[in-house]
């Protein structure tokens, strides 16, 4: 009965032992499974960010020209955009509502937050957040700044029809701005993009313009439209080439996210063999050593 008593003394730690371990198993069994889950699912993402991606690029070929179309009028008139003696500037920022594509949207966010930061006194400035990701980078550190946001961006390929209605919003929303830039991520490769600016044709740098009268008269109905025109043509290429930028990232962001778990379920699976076999052996221990004792 001593031994006995001895013996179911000195098995109660590794009784807890066995048992930590048996626990142990189990989550490293629950933590597999879930990254096994989720690489399935990044894997999944990628498949769907190439299709779109593909659809992208070749959008985005066909409307290459709308880059170059959109400042061809003011550079054939030299008319300059440029923020000298400005006292209302524009920044839109061109962005989407969805996520899980690297820093693409926050590169925009950086952007416009260094513009408005460097804004000299004096100088009001409004954005624009064309994408909700966009609106909540702006929002947290200068909410009064923002003068009109979009949302639903993202979801479905860019039309000009969503385009010309932003345009239009924006032009009735009674902001009279003397310089505007406009941001987006330019589509360079499949695992390449740019963040660039360019400059937005304002009401007040055409106004009295003789070199837009080269030809024929131009009345000021001509020239509204033609400025909504113009920044419906800006947005959309801007939107184009953000979504080609948007997919080709997060394809490479899903892609890594695969590498990556597939790398934690190689490192799970030989933590849970090397805890299995340390458990199947303890127990072997402990079954000869009482086999042992009972002789």
């Amino acid at each position: 009965m001593l031994r006995v008593a001895l013996l179911s003394v000195h098995s109660a730690p590794e009784m807890v032992a066995a048992k930590r371990e048996m626990a142990t198993l189990k989550e490293i069994s629950m933590r597999l499974r879930s990254v096994s889950s989720i690489q399935k699912i990044t894997k999944s993402m990628k498949m769907v960010s190439a299709a779109k991606f593909a659809r992208a690029e070749q959008s985005l070929r066909r409307g290459k020209a709308l880059g170059p179309a959109s400042i061809a009028l003011s550079e054939k008139a030299n008319i300059k955009t440029e923020p000298t003696d400005s006292t209302k500037h524009l920044l839109i920022g061109v962005s989407s509502d969805r996520g899980l594509c690297g820093s693409i949207h926050s590169g925009i966010g950086k952007a416009i937050k260094r513009a408005l930061a460097s804004q000299p006194a004096g100088v009001e400035t409004k954005v624009v957040a064309y994408g909700d990701k966009l609106r909540g980078i702006v929002g947290r550190v200068a909410p009064e700044k923002l003068l009109l946001t979009v949302s639903d961006v993202g979801k479905r390929p860019p039309t000009f029809a969503e385009s010309s209605f932003v345009a239009e919003n924006l032009l009735k929303a009674g902001y009279d701005f003397t310089y505007g830039q406009i941001f987006f991520n330019q589509f360079k490769s499949a695992v390449e993009y740019k963040m660039l600016s360019r400059p937005v044709l304002s009401p007040k740098a055409i106004e009295g313009r003789d070199e837009l009268n080269a030809y024929d008269d131009v009345s000021p109905e001509t020239l509204k439209d033609y400025l909504e025109f113009n920044l419906a043509c800006s947005m959309f290429y801007a939107s184009m080439e953000g979504a080609a930028s948007e997919q080709s990232a997060r394809m490479t962001a899903m892609d890594n996210a695969s590498n990556n778990a597939g790398d934690m379920i190689d490192s799970l699976r030989l933590t849970f063999n090397r805890t299995r076999q340390s458990v199947i052996t303890r127990e072997l221990i402990e079954i000869i050593s009482g086999a042992s004792a009972l002789e």
